[in-house]
Order: structure tokens, then C-alpha cells, then sequence
């Protein structure tokens, strides 16, 4: 099996479907079934690395899927009653921007809204990520970042479309930390990186010393893929035939479940993706250049893949065509 998905991997790389791949694992069953790691450049945020040779320990930008990995230490702090649940009064959360809540479409918003990125408040990132025009730019640039994202005008009543926004993110991370007492790194260590052996991470802050929750989490592919295997799992970590309930199962079920549907038709849950990929129905976290977490329940599979197309318009194709080309028909 290895080497039948090794071979249809080199052909659609010497085909050029797989322009930026820096690196692949996908695990079936627990067993390690294709790794492969490329060379290229690469950047950390808008920082050249140069031209790096990856490898199984070479951390990488994983920018929004960063969102989802939120999602995942967003359900294990409610399991513990550290954060309110999703229909809870979002401006409640922030007191000291109370006044805000003076706006009866802006007093209406709930967690919820924030983890399905339907707050319905103008938020323009379809603007290169170099630019303080971007809204998350401008959100890292700001001297509040919180009363930045809330005190966007509101363009519809929240609930109403999908609409992407780094900003909700940013919320969620904020309330982990505050209901934890820990920074959002430091919980996803004790909670979720450290029963997983993942011993080495970054997590980007910007100038104000916060971790981005949105964009600035950096690990390998490797561990990417164990996050993976614990969604696979609904929130379970087996280790030795033992297994340990990392985050509570209903969560792993609330947050998959599709409740909007994105610009582009795939669903949305709480900060992941839910589509269909060569007949199969992928649960999907994404980020820009072509990061990727995909689960495939029917499969019993999780792809973890890192891609160096920062920006490019067509960044998507070369995790899709991996998917799509390559690993599920292999795996049919």
C-alpha cells in the first residue's frame, strides 16, 4: 500500500499537479501508510526561512489551520467549564468593551457566531496578507485587538451567512485564556500537545505578546497528523491499546457537524470544513499556502500536508490534487 500511493505521489509530482509541497503524512488504522518531505522556499508569516530541506522535525507555518486546532482547546476548556458555551452573550465575555453593546444587532451576538464565523461585522481578508488593508493585519497592528474585531460595522445580523474572519478566532482564543488563566500555548501544551508526545511547537504573537489563535501556531507534519487522529477518534488518544478522552466526544461531534455553508459550497461547523473529496466526505482545516488537515472517517484516514504557495490564488489545488489524485483513489 506504501508503495502504491509512494509511486502515484512521484508521478503527479513530476506531472507538476503538486507545485509548493513541503511535506506529506497520511496515517490509516494508526500505521504510517505515505510520508514525504520536499525542498523549497519558505516563509514564517511574511519572514523569508530562505530555502529550507524538510524533514519529520521541521516546523511549519500551519496559518489558519491554526483555527481549528483553536476549535479542538476551545472544547476541551468547555469540558471543563472554563468557557462559556457557544450560546452564550459574546459582548458579556468583554466587559470592558460593554459599551459596544449599546448596538441591539451587536448585542445580539453569541459565541456561537464566533465560532462559526457569523458575526455578519465587515471583515476583508481576500487582501494579500502583507498589507495593513487585511483585516487580520490590521487586527495584530491594533492597540486593542478584541475591541478591533468587535467594533467592526455591522453589515447583516449575525447568524445570518458565513463570512470569513480571522477576528472570531481571535475571540475564541481570547476566551480560553481568560477562563483557563493560561496563555493559549501554554493550555494547548498541558491540554493537547504534551499527552500527544508533541514536544516541539511555536506559536507567533504579534507586537502586543498574544498568541495569534488564528494563524500562528508551527508544527511538524507529524504532529499535525496526531491532532488529526485525535478528531478521528472523537477526541480519544490510544496509546498501547489504552485510551484516554482528550476532548470530550460530543464536542468532536458539535464541531463537525456542518451549520453554514462557505462561498465556495463546502459546510462549516465550528472552525473546520466539511466537503466532499473524490467521493468522500473529508473534515477539513485549512490554511493559507496550502496547509491542510483532512479527516476521513470512512477511510479511517488523516492527511496532514504543509505547502509553500503563500498567496497565490490558486494555493488550494495542490493539497486537492494530493487528495483528490493521489491518497483517496489509492485508498478506495
Amino acid at each position: 500500500m506504501t508503495t502504491r500511493l509512494r509511486e502515484r505521489l512521484d508521478e503527479a509530482l513530476e506531472a507538476g499537479q503538486l507545485d509548493g509541497l513541503h511535506g506529506v503524512v497520511a496515517v490509516r488504522g494508526g500505521e504510517t501508510v505515505l510520508e514525504y518531505y520536499g525542498r523549497g522556499a519558505d516563509l514564517s508569516w511574511n519572514r523569508s526561512l530562505g530555502v529550507v530541506e524538510f524533514g519529520p522535525e521541521t516546523l511549519h507555518d500551519l496559518r489558519s489551520v491554526t483555527k481549528s486546532v483553536t476549535a479542538l482547546l476551545y472544547g476541551i476548556a468547555l469540558g471543563e467549564g472554563r468557557v462559556p458555551e457557544p450560546d452564550a452573550p459574546l459582548l458579556r465575555q468583554f466587559p470592558e468593551h460593554g459599551d459596544l453593546g449599546a448596538d441591539p444587532a451587536r448585542a445580539r451576538l453569541t459565541v456561537g457566531h464566533a465560532l462559526t464565523m457569523t458575526l455578519g461585522l465587515e471583515w476583508r481578508e481576500d487582501i494579500p496578507y502583507d498589507s495593513p488593508a487585511n483585516a487580520e493585519i490590521a487586527m495584530e497592528l491594533a492597540p486593542d485587538r478584541y475591541r478591533y474585531v468587535l467594533e467592526r460595522p455591522v453589515q447583516e445580523p449575525p447568524g445570518t451567512r458565513w463570512a470569513y474572519c480571522g477576528g472570531a478566532t481571535a475571540l475564541l482564543g481570547r476566551l480560553i485564556a481568560d477562563g483557563t488563566g493560561r496563555s493559549l500555548p501554554e493550555f494547548a501544551r498541558a491540554r493537547l500537545f504534551e499527552p500527544l508526545g508533541i514536544e516541539r511547537f511555536e506559536w507567533l504573537e504579534g507586537a502586543d505578546g498574544v498568541a495569534s489563535a488564528a494563524s500562528g501556531l508551527r508544527l511538524a507534519p507529524r504532529d499535525l497528523a496526531r491532532i488529526g487522529e485525535v478528531v478521528l477518534r472523537e477526541g480519544r488518544q490510544v496509546v498501547l491499546r489504552e485510551e484516554r478522552q482528550l476532548v470530550p466526544a460530543a464536542w468532536i461531534r458539535a464541531m463537525l457537524e456542518p451549520r453554514f455553508t462557505t462561498d465556495w459550497g463546502a459546510g462549516y461547523g465550528y472552525q473546520w470544513y466539511l466537503e466532499s473529496v473524490a467521493g468522500r466526505t473529508v473534515a477539513q482545516a485549512a490554511g493559507n499556502g496550502g496547509q491542510r488537515l483532512a479527516v476521513v472517517p470512512e477511510l479511517d484516514l488523516v492527511v496532514a500536508v504543509t505547502a509553500g504557495n503563500y498567496d497565490h490564488p490558486e494555493q488550494w489545488r495542490t493539497p486537492f490534487n494530493l487528495l483528490d489524485q493521489v491518497i483517496l483513489p489509492a485508498l478506495a
